[in-house]
């Protein structure tokens, strides 16, 4: 948390139309979440469909909150209590947002994509904070919630901003662009993701190109070169009277192509040229998907006029974000195991990703290669299908074992060789006793499903067993997508 000053009591009633109450005040930080609270923070109560933060709020100040955006002053709060009053608290959180946007002088650029968009952040972030003062959105606060919030916690000093905008319906990306206000809209690429809300792929270009519409005057569109998409995305863009159009990716007339790359265990070797100049540089994250995401860092960079000796050297200190390839070492018997926590996404592009991951890590001795898979969701009626398709992508790879959780995976399960299939059960909670069983020293384990499918526990607890041990988990490389 930085010690600059985000909000002041007049500044946040101005910008939210609100009514103040209590002592004067200023934050250092904005948070939603009384876990999360740091001393110095905003709390904004937001009511959900499960949850209504108005009963945290004591709980937010006890923790140091100095103030809090309420709809209705909570019952049995200190009587020196700071508030904001609001008629709404989501629509307090998005006017703290636009006002926030406005009074920084940053470029901005705004990321979207089927896969890769939270990864590709994370690169870009670490990339311009080497530029100057760099704010981006954290994890995948990339919704209704996430974007504002982020929006909210921009320093006024920003000269960069990296915002992820997600979407799972058609039309969820026009009002949170226009939000960000981008001067650059980047999309990683469209893949067959969230096909229970669409009829067709197709649908689901049109609905990331959506991005384009918050685009400021003079901005630029960054696309992928290598889908069968790019033409229908280049002409969204025109549409949208975005006059440059840069492109990346291996196809020939990439402005920013990559011309060779080799995987190792733990980082990627990559050369491409950007604009006629060749730039040799490493990734600090094995996988292709990282390659890709790596391209569209650069492309961004020269977007920006940025300098793209510093961005190669910055690549080399990229790591995966938790959840997306993160990788431990874990002591096991009379070793250690290798885990890659792939357990917040997945999809049937993420899961081969995944298992190129996979066969590129080295086992120990008499270690073997072992996939823990839960459900891919949002895949509409043609989830099975998706599912039992990923069965020789994994014989293919030679993976040794795979233990299978959710409702889909049955049919990948039913699917593999016998020599393959670990154990399937129906229920993710059910599934840590019977891989803990089979693994042994020198094995390393890809652990992949969507968040629905609930496999971060699975980590927890193998990383925990670790622990138990005398053996305390240790970062060894990263990968995975985002």
């Amino acid at each position: 948390m930085s010690d600059a000053i985000l909000w002041t009591a007049q500044e946040a009633a101005a910008a939210t139309s609100g009514q103040s109450i209590g002592p004067d005040w200023t934050a250092t930080g904005v948070a939603i979440d009384s876990r999360s609270v740091e001393p110095g923070d905003l709390f904004i109560a937001l009511r959900g469909p499960n949850h209504d933060a108005h009963g945290f709020v004591a709980d937010a100040l006890a923790k140091g909150a100095v103030a809090a955006i309420v709809a209705a002053p909570p019952k049995h709060l200190p009587r020196d209590a700071a508030l904001i009053i609001v008629a709404d608290t989501l629509h307090a959180m998005e006017a703290l947002g636009r006002v926030a946007r406005q009074r920084v002088a940053a470029k901005i650029v705004a990321i979207t994509g089927s896969v890769g968009k939270t990864g590709t952040k994370a690169a870009l972030a670490e990339v311009l904070s080497r530029h100057g003062r760099t704010h981006a959105s954290v994890g995948s606060y990339n919704n209704h919630w996430g974007v504002p919030l982020s929006l909210a916690r921009m320093p006024r000093d920003t000269e960069y901003g990296v915002f992820e905008i997600g979407m799972n319906h058609p039309g969820e990306i026009r009002p949170l662009v226009a939000q960000v206000q981008p001067h650059i809209g980047l999309i990683t690429n469209v893949e067959a993701v969230h096909l229970e809300y669409f009829h067709s792929v197709e649908e689901i270009a049109d609905a990331k190109a959506e991005i384009f519409s918050g685009v400021l005057p003079g901005g630029v569109a960054i696309l992928g070169r290598d889908g069968p998409y790019f033409d229908r995305l280049c002409g969204h863009a025109e549409a949208a009277g975005i006059g440059q159009i840069l492109t990346f990716g291996a196809h020939a007339d990439s402005l920013t192509r990559l011309t060779r790359d080799v995987q190792h265990p733990t980082c990627s070797c990559v050369t491409a040229t950007v604009a006629g100049t060749e730039l040799a540089y490493k990734i600090g994250a094995p996988g292709r998907h990282w390659v890709a995401n790596s391209l569209a860092v650069l492309a961004t960079v020269q977007a920006l006029d940025g300098d793209l000796a510093i961005a190669g050297l910055a690549l080399a200190d990229v790591q995966a974000p938790p959840g997306r390839g993160q990788r431990h070492h874990v002591g096991w018997g009379a070793g250690a195991i290798e885990i890659i926590d792939e357990s917040y996404n997945a999809s049937p592009v993420a899961m081969r990703a995944a298992f190129d991951l996979l066969v590129s890590a080295q086992p120990g001795p008499r270690g073997r290669r072992i996939a823990v898979l839960g459900d891919m969701r949002e895949l509409g009626d043609q989830a099975d299908g998706f599912h039992r398709g990923l069965a020789g992508e994994l014989v293919s790879r030679n993976i040794d074992l795979a233990f299978c959780a959710g409702p889909h995976m049955a049919a990948l399960y039913q699917a593999l060789p016998p020599a393959l299939q670990g154990q399937y059960v129906a229920d993710s909670e059910a599934l840590l006793a019977p891989v803990a069983a089979a693994l042994r020293a020198g094995d390393v384990v890809l652990v992949k499903g969507s968040l629905g499918s609930r496999l971060g526990p699975v980590v927890a607890g193998l990383l925990a067993m670790g622990e138990s041990n005398g053996n305390h988990p240790g970062m060894a490389g990263t990968g995975g997508g985002g």
